[in-house]
């Protein structure tokens, strides 16, 4: 307060030197004597020179305001945003991979961080791929111990089939391998009628699961995968999209362990016959650490594959979509093994967080005139290579106004990477102070008086 008091106080003197005639000749109308002098300032009382200072009186005031206005600014604590923490600057740009899909990602399974895209965000047709929702979602039904018992609809789906006849039971669990080893449409049917009542209930389960995950370019209408269309809409997804559902899926031990068994054997529950599924995943034997995931194929998906490898403590899933159509079928292969090999290579786990020393800062009109502020140590550990950049960015007034409570958020270390923001770390006071007020001397002087006790006064 006392600091706003001196800068208005300084402005109305300086104000008051450029106008010294007037001021002069209206003291003397008014009995009073008020003079202020300067011996390098020489007011001399011709017109000429009154009229020089009238034209560069009015530029000095006009200079003087805004600079009063910055220091009010600073005085009441405005302060813009700094950014005084390091940055690490990419050392070379992305390449572009060589790859035949239209539609291309790799991501990082353990945060969902696209590594690398090409048109990963276009939306596109997605095939069998699609089961992999399917699949999920039957696991986390709690329910795969029931009796699945197959409809006219189920039977009638095209190949690729288990070749379910209507009225046949299965076992719920048993058709998840069916699902995903040979990717039967009919046994994806079978589950989906089971688990929602009908397809369109299932769908509905389905999309409200991709929005729960942030997939918001992604509509299903099919438990298979089959292209469809309803309400003027497709059935499809991104590459994005697509990556994090199975980046999801792939953390279920269940998931799991269905993708990664090589063969299966069943029966239908009457006895009468019996089945074996066999894993038709060929990236399983491709890449040390390779997981599966999913195959597809369409008229309109063209051949695409989602894949997932697990070496050194990192997680890679890969997304192709459109690679290739007939007779091109080892394309996606060929995608696939590129955009692994180049997240092998290029991407190492680092921890970005940049520890920093606050110390204490002012507090107006407190007890104690400064508390202590800082950020607790994070772990913030990801995926990153030569071509990333990142920023760490801080945002916190410059001083604060009394009361002040211990843990109180001021401001925040904000983590940019590739300029995106990653995450944040809040700046909090170590310390706390009352505010020095009249009700706090009073409380102090009545302590002193009622207890004779002058030790703790302040």
């Amino acid at each position: 307060m006392a600091g706003r008091v001196y800068f208005v106080c300084f402005f109305h003197i300086l104000e008051r030197m450029l106008y010294t005639s007037e001021t002069a000749n209206l003291n003397r109308e008014s009995g009073r004597k008020y003079l202020i002098r300067k011996e390098s300032i020489k007011i001399r009382g011709t017109e000429k020179r009154n009229q020089e200072k009238g034209k560069y009186g009015k530029q000095i005031k006009m200079l003087l305001a805004v600079i009063l206005v910055f220091l009010l600014q600073i005085e009441a604590g405005y302060m813009l945003p700094c950014f005084p923490m390091s940055c690490v600057y990419a050392e070379e740009e992305l390449p572009e991979l060589s790859l035949y899909a239209r539609s291309a990602l790799l991501l990082d399974a353990s945060n969902n961080r696209v590594l690398y895209e090409e048109n990963g965000y276009q939306v596109m047709a997605m095939a069998s791929t699609t089961k992999i929702m399917t699949c999920i979602l039957a696991i986390e039904s709690g329910r795969l111990e029931e009796t699945v018992e197959v409809s006219k609809n189920a039977q009638r789906m095209p190949k690729v089939h288990l070749g379910m006849r209507a009225g046949e039971t299965y076992k719920l669990k048993d058709l998840l391998y069916s699902l995903m080893l040979e990717s039967h449409n009919d046994t994806a049917v079978a589950i989906a009628e089971h688990l929602g009542g009908s397809v369109e209930g299932f769908a509905d389960m389905m999309n409200a699961k991709a929005a729960e995950l942030g997939c918001k370019d992604t509509y299903f209408i099919t438990p298979n995968g089959l292209d469809a269309k309803k309400d003027g809409k497709t059935h499809s997804t991104t590459a994005r999209d697509l990556a994090v559902i199975a980046a999801y899926a792939i953390r279920n031990p269940a998931f799991l362990e269905v993708i990664g068994t090589r063969s299966y054997a069943f029966s239908e529950l009457s006895g009468k016959r019996n089945f074996q599924v066999s894993n038709k995943n060929r990236f399983l034997d491709m890449m040390e650490g390779a997981i599966g995931i999913k195959t597809g194929f369409t008229c309109d998906a063209g051949y695409c594959f989602v894949g997932a490898i697990e070496r050194d403590g990192k997680t890679f899933i890969s997304v192709v979509l459109g690679a290739g159509w007939p007779p091109n079928k080892t394309w996606k292969w060929h995608d696939t093994k590129i955009l692994m090999k180049f997240g092998l290579k290029n991407f190492e786990i680092k921890n970005i967080y940049e520890k920093t020393t606050y110390g204490k800062m002012e507090v107006l009109n407190g007890v104690e005139q400064q508390v202590e502020i800082g950020a607790e140590q994070k772990d913030i550990s990801l995926l990153l290579s030569s071509y990333d950049q990142v920023e760490m960015k801080q945002t916190f007034p410059k001083q604060l106004e009394a009361p002040v409570e211990k843990g109180t958020v001021i401001g925040y270390e904000t983590y940019y990477v590739n300029g995106q923001k990653w995450t944040e770390i809040p700046i909090v006071t170590k310390g706390s102070t009352e505010a020095f007020t009249w009700q706090y001397c009073l409380d102090k002087i009545l302590r002193l008086f009622f207890t004779n006790n002058s030790q703790n006064l302040w």
